[in-house]
């Protein structure tokens, strides 16, 4: 089974390369299921329930966020009614919508997704590791390919949360930064591992936003109104082969190809 899961869609240009291309890569790359993290879709801040359904429509099977999902509104009540849009799961209990979806391949085979969440710089929210174990054991009752989101800030909390699912989930994958990182690998009981899978859209940018109004804000400390850059265009993210009947990775692979629209 080979599992493509793509970087954070950011703002309009991340959404116009998925648009744009998605389906090529799906064939290019013979990829059986995606999932692509989509919470800075909406002009880099949250998710509108049009631009997921608009989003929908592009091959991607499941969505999953992070803390910015719930900068726009209107997203509360769709979580609810969504199952393919994943808020993180270790949120307090009473929150619309769930972090765990099961699909399947086009071939049948059933795939567990689970959305998490840091709390390292990050809001103290339950524990990702008792409420992200708990989840997992209850996924694998249904399948043994479960693909994990941690979606956190350090670098620190992301390999722990990998060390302590290693041969307990099929592959973990960070995300939140925005910036691919170089150390993809197999974990030795054979669950993949990397630390950010970074950010699709315009990489000639500060974290997608563009340069002159984030350097603004930092440089003034003036609040300001941020916009996505516009160039440089790029689809990052990593695929991972699963063996089907075990869940154990065989391998992972990143992906940052740039493109011109």
């Amino acid at each position: 089974m080979r599992i493509f899961f793509i970087g954070d869609i950011f703002g309009r240009p991340g959404r116009r390369l998925i648009e744009a291309k998605l389906p090529e890569l799906l064939r290019e790359y013979e990829i059986d299921f995606c999932i692509a993290n989509i919470e800075n879709a909406a002009a880099g801040f949250g998710i509108t329930p049009k631009i997921a359904d608009e989003l929908f429509q592009t091959g991607v099977d499941v969505f999953t966020s992070g803390n910015h999902i719930w900068d726009k509104r209107p997203i509360i009540p769709y979580l609810a009614e969504q199952p393919r849009l994943l808020r993180p799961h270790n949120y307090p209990k009473g929150v619309p919508g769930t972090g765990v979806y099961i699909g399947e391949t086009k071939k049948g085979e059933r795939v567990g997704v689970l959305n998490l969440q840091g709390r390292t710089f990050m809001s103290p929210i339950d524990c990702p590791f008792t409420v992200g174990l708990a989840a997992v054991e209850e996924i694998k009752k249904e399948t043994p390919v479960v693909v994990v989101d941690f979606h956190a800030e350090a670098t620190s909390e992301k390999q722990a949360l990998g060390w302590y699912l290693d041969g307990r989930a099929s592959a973990v994958v960070g995300t939140h930064t925005h910036v691919l990182t170089a150390d993809e690998r197999l974990l030795p009981r054979k669950t993949a591992y990397i630390t950010d899978i970074g950010m699709t859209g315009a990489h000639d940018s500060i974290i997608g936003s563009e340069p002159r109004l984030a350097l603004e804000r930092i440089l003034l400390q003036i609040p300001n109104r941020l916009e996505p850059g516009a160039d440089n265009l790029r689809v990052t993210g990593a695929i991972v082969d699963i063996d089907a009947s075990t869940g154990s990775a065989l391998g992972i692979e990143r992906v940052n190809r740039p493109f011109n629209l």
